[in-house]
Order: C-alpha cells, then structure tokens, then sequence
C-alpha cells in the first residue's frame, strides 16, 4: 500500500498499480497496464464505499438476518382428500392393477 490516509480521505490507504498487480496475480488474472490503473480506480471507490459504510454508528442496532421482518406466505398444511384414483388413472397414458404403467429401466426384472 502506498500512502497513509487523512482524515477528510478514505479510511484505507490508496492502491497503486504495483498493488492491483499483485491482487491480479493472486487472482491468476492477466491484466493489461491500461487494466492495472482503471481497476485501481474501481477498487479504490469500492474501498471508499466500504470505509463508509463502517463508519455509520450501529452501536444501538440490533443483529438482524434480514432487514424486514419474514413471515410464512404458504398456506396452512392442512390434510384434504385427493382425487380419486380412477381419474387420476384415465389421465395416464398407460396403467395396470391400478397403477401407472411405465416402462422397464435398467434391464429390472419384473
């Protein structure tokens, strides 16, 4: 990293191309010189960003998983009868001793 920070600055020290060099390295990405100083940039305003964010005072905020209360939107499980088997059956291509016929796999005996 290469310069310290001020106050009316970013909260972590700027990046130079050396340093997005070596991320991109890590990253086993091939980057062009022209890559090395945009993404210097972007990465540079997305630590910005994230400094912004830890600077907000959550010291009264509770932990949350979500930032709005869930609720259960399917309906109650509730046991009601099906249809009956002889029209669940005349909707079936093929069926046999009151089941759906299908055909053999995996060379299964009968």
């Amino acid at each position: 990293m290469s310069s310290e920070p001020t106050p009316d600055t970013a909260a972590h020290p700027a990046l130079d191309r050396q340093d997005i060099a070596h991320l991109a390295r890590l990253a086993r990405l091939a980057v062009t010189d022209e890559e090395l100083d945009r993404f210097a940039g972007q990465l540079g305003a997305v630590l910005d960003a994230v400094a912004q964010v830890q600077r907000a005072d959550v010291a009264d905020v509770v932990p949350t998983t979500h930032a709005v209360p869930l609720t259960n939107v399917l309906r109650a499980d509730v046991a009601t009868p099906s249809l009956p088997r002889d029209a669940v059956l005349a909707g079936a291509p093929a069926a046999e001793d009151d089941r759906f016929r299908v055909p053999r796999i995996l060379g299964e005996e009968a």
